[in-house]
């Protein structure tokens, strides 16, 4: 049986390395404090919510 290879069209993994990398590299020197006002900045730009609110 020989399998065949599809060419992605788009790579979920890379996408999500990618946003990870960017967040780290923006929150790495920041305090709690600072990284709460952080996500909350960012939930409130986006209108989203947090898991289970």
């Amino acid at each position: 049986m020989e399998t065949t290879k599809k060419e992605k069209q788009f790579d979920t993994v890379l996408m999500m390395r990618e946003i990870r990398d960017k967040i780290s590299f923006e929150t790495q020197n920041m305090t709690f404090e600072e990284l709460k006002a952080y996500i909350e900045q960012q939930l409130s730009d986006n209108k989203s919510k947090l898991v289970g609110q």
